[in-house]
C-alpha cells in the first residue's frame, strides 16, 4: 500500500458509521440508482446473445488463467522485449517502492509537474500525495479523476471514479474550483474541463499512465481508453512512465481480442472504447512525435503473496471492468467510498484482505448478501461469493484447511471466548444427551432473562431483526406429550368399547 493514510484508508473502525452515512443520505442513494440501472441496462443490450457471452468468458478465463500459471516467465520475457524495444523496466516490491522509483525518474529529468492517465494502481500507492509531498504537481486528466482531484476525493468506481456525484454536483464544483459557468450542459461542461487540461497537457515534465494489458510475446502495453487524454499523456510529455500491477500480464496479442471485447462490454456497454492505444517503445528516430523515454514500474503490492494460494490465485484474474459493482445490491446502495479503500465493490471485498491485510480489512468480507450476481456477471469467471466466503472463514480462522494460508491477519474478527463457545457447541451436538438437557436449560433461562438484556447481548444482528422466541416446551417434550395424549385416549376408546 501507499506510504501514508490517505482519504481511502480511514481504518476498519470507521467502515460502519461510513456504510450508515452513506445509506441514509437521499442523494447518494439517487445517484448511483440512476447510474447503475442504466449501467446494467446497458451491459445487458451488448450481450444479446447468452450463448456467445458464455463462449467469450470461458475464452477469457481460460485466457487469464494460462497467463497466471506461467506469470513469472511471462515477466521475465515481457522485461526482456520492451528492454530491447528501448524501455527502462523497473520492479517494486511494494507502493513505497514504486513510489521512490517514480520520483527517482522525476528528478532525474528536473520535472516540476506530472499529468496522469486513469491508473487505479498508482491510487493504491496513493502517488498524487507523495509526489505533491515531494515538490512535484500532479494532475489527473481524466475528466472523472479530475472531478474528484478538484473536489479533493477518491474514486468512487474503478470505471467510473465521480459516478457518485450528478451533473448539477458537478457544476457547482467546476464553478468553485475552476470558474467554469453553472450549467446542467454535459457537453459544455466537458468542454470546459477538456480545455482547462489541454493547456497542462504541453506543459507538463512527465506523463504517468496505467496499464489494461501487458503483452509478453511483442513486449506491447495496451491501454483502453475513451476521452484521448490517456494518447495525450502517453505522448506529449518527453517521458512516459507506465505502472502496473504484476498481475496485467497476458501470453500473446491475440489474447488481448477477447478481453477487450468483454472489458468495454462488461464495463459501459459499449462494443468498443474510442482509444485503443499499443506502446511498445520510445520515439524513434524520424517519428514526429511519442515520449524520448519510456519506463515500465512493475508492482508487487502483495499478488505474489496471493499467487502462492492456488484457491485465492482467482482473485488476480480480473480485468477491472467493474461489472461486479454494477451489479452488487450492497455497492449500488452504499457507493465506494463507504468501503474506505482503493478498490471497492465485490472485487475490493476479496482483493483489499490481501492488499491491506484482514486486520485492517476484516469486515469486508461480510459486506455481501452473497447473492452471486457478481459472480454471473465477471467477465472472467471469477468466483467471487466462494472467495468472499473462504476469506470470512479466515476472518475468525475457524477452519483449519487454511492453517496455511497466506493472507495477513488472520483470525482478526475471533473474539476472545468464541473458540470455546463453538467448541461446547459441536460437542453438545455430538450427544444427544448433552443436547437434550442443554436445550432445555437453554429453554429455561431465556424465559428468565428479560428481552432488553438479550437484545444486548445478541448487539448488532437483532439492530435489524425481531427477538426470536424458544417455545415454552422442546420438540421432544411435545412428541412424548402428543404420544401420552393419544396412548390415552386409545384406552378411553378401548373401555368404553368393552362397555
Amino acid at each position: 500500500m501507499g506510504h501514508n493514510a490517505s482519504p481511502q484508508q480511514n481504518g476498519v473502525g470507521e467502515f460502519h458509521p461510513r456504510v450508515h452515512d452513506a445509506i441514509t443520505n437521499p442523494q447518494i442513494r439517487a445517484n448511483f440508482r440512476k447510474a447503475m440501472d442504466g449501467l446494467m441496462e446497458k451491459r445487458q443490450q451488448a450481450f444479446p446473445s447468452d450463448e456467445e457471452l458464455e463462449r467469450t468468458r470461458e475464452l477469457a478465463a481460460a485466457i487469464r488463467l494460462r497467463a497466471l500459471s506461467k506469470l513469472p516467465e511471462l515477466l521475465e520475457k515481457l522485461e526482456a522485449n520492451l528492454i530491447a524495444q528501448g524501455v527502462k523496466v523497473h520492479w517494486a516490491e511494494n507502493g513505497d517502492e514504486a513510489c521512490k522509483i517514480i520520483l527517482d525518474i522525476c528528478n532525474g529529468k528536473n520535472a516540476k509537474s506530472v499529468i496522469k492517465g486513469k491508473s487505479m494502481v498508482s491510487e493504491e500507492m496513493e502517488l498524487n500525495h507523495y509526489l505533491e509531498e515531494h515538490g512535484i504537481e500532479a494532475l489527473e486528466s481524466d475528466l472523472g479523476e479530475y472531478i474528484v482531484q478538484l473536489a479533493e476525493e477518491t474514486p468512487s468506481h474503478i470505471i467510473m471514479p465521480a459516478i457518485h456525484k450528478n451533473t448539477e454536483q458537478i457544476s457547482d464544483l467546476l464553478h468553485e474550483k475552476t470558474g467554469t459557468q453553472k450549467s446542467r450542459d454535459v457537453e459544455y461542461l466537458t468542454a470546459e474541463a477538456r480545455q482547462q487540461l489541454r493547456e497542462r497537457f504541453e506543459k507538463a515534465d512527465v506523463g504517468v499512465s496505467g496499464v489494461n494489458f501487458a503483452v509478453a510475446e511483442t513486449g506491447t502495453l495496451c491501454l483502453v481508453e475513451n476521452e484521448g487524454n490517456g494518447r495525450l499523456t502517453t505522448t506529449v510529455p518527453p517521458v512516459h512512465i507506465a505502472v502496473t500491477g504484476i498481475e496485467k500480464v497476458v501470453e500473446n496479442l491475440e489474447d488481448v481480442a477477447p478481453l477487450l471485447s468483454l472489458l468495454t462490454r462488461s464495463a459501459t456497454g459499449q462494443h468498443i472504447t474510442t482509444y485503443f492505444n499499443m506502446i511498445s517503445s520510445p520515439r524513434k528516430e524520424g517519428e514526429l512525435d511519442g515520449p524520448e523515454e519510456v519506463h515500465l514500474v512493475l508492482v508487487d503490492g502483495g499478488r505474489s503473496n496471493i499467487y502462492q494460494d492456488d484457491e485465492l490465485l482467482d482473485t488476480l484474474r480480473c480485468i477491472r471492468c467493474g461489472a461486479c459493482m454494477n451489479h452488487c445490491p450492497v455497492y449500488t446502495r452504499i457507493g465506494g467510498h463507504a468501503y474506505g479503500y482503493t478498490y471497492p465493490g465485490p472485487i475490493g471485498k476479496i482483493l483489499m484482505p490481501h492488499l491491506a491485510g484482514l486486520d485492517d480489512a476484516k469486515d469486508l468480507p461480510s459486506a455481501s448478501s452473497l447473492c452471486g450476481a457478481c459472480g454471473e456477471v465477471c467477465p472472467v469467471k471469477i468466483p467471487i461469493p466462494k472467495l468472499l466466503v473462504r476469506l470470512r472463514e479466515e476472518s475468525v480462522a475457524g477452519d483449519h484447511r487454511h492453517d496455511n494460508s497466506v493472507v495477513k491477519g488472520r483470525g482478526a474478527k475471533r473474539k476472545g471466548m468464541e473458540p470455546l463457545i463453538w467448541k461446547g457447541w459441536a460437542k453438545m451436538h455430538k450427544h444427544g444427551g448433552l443436547y437434550r438437557s442443554g436445550t432445555g436449560l437453554a429453554t429455561v433461562l431465556w424465559g428468565l432473562l428479560p428481552d432488553a438484556l438479550l437484545s444486548k447481548g445478541m448487539g448488532a444482528w437483532m439492530s435489524c431483526r425481531t427477538m426470536p422466541k424458544l417455545a415454552k416446551t422442546t420438540l421432544h417434550q411435545q412428541m412424548k406429550t402428543r404420544q401420552q395424549v393419544q396412548a390415552s385416549d386409545n384406552n378411553q376408546r378401548e373401555n368404553a368399547g368393552d362397555l
